[in-house]
C-alpha cells in the first residue's frame, strides 16, 4: 500500500539497526536512499549493496567523499561528520546530487554512552560530546536540508522515551533526545505553510548494538529484565521502528505532523 516509487530519501546513520531497517524498507517501498555513516564504511556500504536486492531498485553506488556521484543514483554511501555544520551542509549536498534531489529526510543518528554516570560525575567533555552527536548534528542536518526540501516533503526525527521521561544515569542522553522532541514540534509550525510534514518516532528499547550492554548484565540477565517491564513482553526490532518512519514518510501520513509516534511495546504511555 505504501508506493514511494521515485522519491529520495536521505538516511541519517544509516548503516546499521534501525538507520538500516529503515534504509531497506524505503528501498522496498521504490525509494532512493541516501545512507548517512560516520565512521563505519563496511556497514554503510553493507546496506547500499542490499539496497538492491529491494523492489523498486535497480542499482546501487558507493560514495566516500567529494561530488563525483551520478545523478539519480539509487543507493549512496556518504561519510560525514553531522557534528560539524560544513560537513553536515556537504553531506546534505552530496544526497542530492545522488540522487537528483531529495524528497525525505530521516534523521536517526546518535550516541548512547553505555556506562551509567551520575549527573555530578559526568564531565563538560561527555557531556558536550552527546550534545554535538545527538543534538548540534540534527540542527546543522535540518538547517542545510529544509530549503532543498520540495513543499509536501517529509522529515522524521528520531528521539527515545528518555527523552519523555528522562533516564538516571545518562542525563546526557535523555536531555538531548528531549530537545528532539521539543525541537519537531518547533519545525513542524514553521513548516506547515509549506506543506512539509515534520514528526518524530521515539522507540524505548530497541534489539540493536546500541544496547547490548545492558542486555549483557547479570550474566545475560539484563534484557530479560528490561523485557518485564514492557507490556507486549519483548524489546523492539529494528524493523519495529523502521515501519513507523516509513509511514510517517508516506502519503498515508500527509495530515500528521508535529507527531511523536511511541514504539516502546507500552513501556511509556504518553500522547
Amino acid at each position: 500500500m505504501i508506493d514511494l516509487t521515485g522519491r529520495r530519501a536521505f538516511v541519517t546513520g544509516g548503516g546499521r539497526g534501525i538507520g538500516r531497517a529503515t534504509a531497506l524498507l524505503l528501498a522496498r517501498a521504490g525509494c532512493r536512499v541516501a545512507v548517512g555513516y560516520r565512521n563505519r564504511r563496511a556497514e554503510a556500504d553493507e546496506t547500499v549493496k542490499a539496497l538492491a536486492g529491494q523492489r523498486g531498485v535497480g542499482g546501487s553506488k558507493a560514495v566516500r567523499g567529494g561530488r563525483g556521484a551520478a545523478a539519480r543514483t539509487t543507493g549512496v554511501a556518504i561519510a560525514a561528520d553531522l557534528g560539524d555544520a560544513a560537513a553536515a551542509a556537504e553531506a546534505v549536498e552530496q544526497a542530492i546530487k545522488a540522487l537528483g534531489g531529495l524528497d525525505a529526510l530521516i534523521v536517526n543518528h546518535g550516541v548512547w554512552p553505555a556506562e551509567d554516570v551520575p549527573v555530578v560525575a559526568m564531565s563538560d567533555a561527555q557531556w558536550d560530546a552527546t550534545r554535538r552527536a545527538n543534538l548540534d548534528s540534527v540542527l546543522y542536518v535540518c538547517r542545510a536540508a529544509i530549503p532543498l526540501l520540495p513543499d509536501g516533503g517529509k522529515i522524521v526525527l528520531v528521539s527515545s522515551t528518555a527523552g519523555q521521561r528522562g533516564e538516571a544515569f545518562h542525563a546526557d542522553y535523555a536531555a538531548t533526545k528531549g530537545a528532539i522532541i521539543a525541537f519537531t514540534k518547533s519545525l513542524a509550525i514553521e513548516l506547515a505553510p509549506r506543506h512539509i510534514n515534520v514528526n518524530c518516532v521515539a522507540p524505548g528499547w530497541v534489539d540493536t548494538e546500541m544496547a547490548a550492554l545492558p542486555y549483557a548484565r547479570d550474566g545475560g540477565r539484563g534484557k530479560q529484565e528490561i523485557e518485564r517491564t514492557i507490556p507486549l513482553g519483548r524489546v523492539a526490532t529494528a524493523e519495529d521502528c523502521a515501519g513507523p518512519i516509513v509511514f510517517l514518510c508516506s502519503d498515508l501520513a500527509r495530515h500528521i505532523t508535529g507527531e511523536i509516534l511511541n514504539v516502546n511495546g507500552g513501556s511509556v504511555l504518553c500522547g
